[in-house]
């Protein structure tokens, strides 16, 4: 996975926007104000594609056993978030499902009148 399909897919999402609220190369993706990705362009400029994706913890739990590109994420909670290395032992279609599942889960957590809004965009 390229650094521009990543952001395609991102910000293709309902009520996506795009941030670099600490740096100038942290880029940040949120769905309605709520971080849901995050990621180095440092680390792609330098061959290391990773991203943190937040993750249901027993599945976080499960994923870290099995992939050596899962693990807890980097300077976040590491019981619900992940960082994943991408073009490791990481198939792309399983990336896009961690991308998918972080999105939904912040979706998920938002007050009801901040869903009423996000389902009417």
């Amino acid at each position: 996975m390229r650094i521009d399909q990543l952001r395609d897919y991102c910000i293709s999402k309902k009520g996506v926007t795009e941030h670099f609220p600490f740096d100038d190369v942290t880029l940040v993706f949120k769905v309605m104000n709520k971080m849901f990705l995050i990621t180095g362009l440092n680390d792609w400029e330098q061959g290391v594609a990773k991203m943190n994706v937040k993750c249901d913890p027993e599945w976080a739990q499960e994923l870290r056993g099995e992939y050596d590109g899962v693990n807890p994420g980097w300077h976040m909670n590491k019981k619900h978030w992940n960082t994943v290395t991408l073009n490791a032992d990481v198939p792309d279609k399983l990336a896009l499902q961690f991308i998918d599942h972080s999105y939904d889960l912040i979706v998920d957590s938002l007050p009801k009148k901040m869903q009423e809004i996000w389902k009417n965009l």
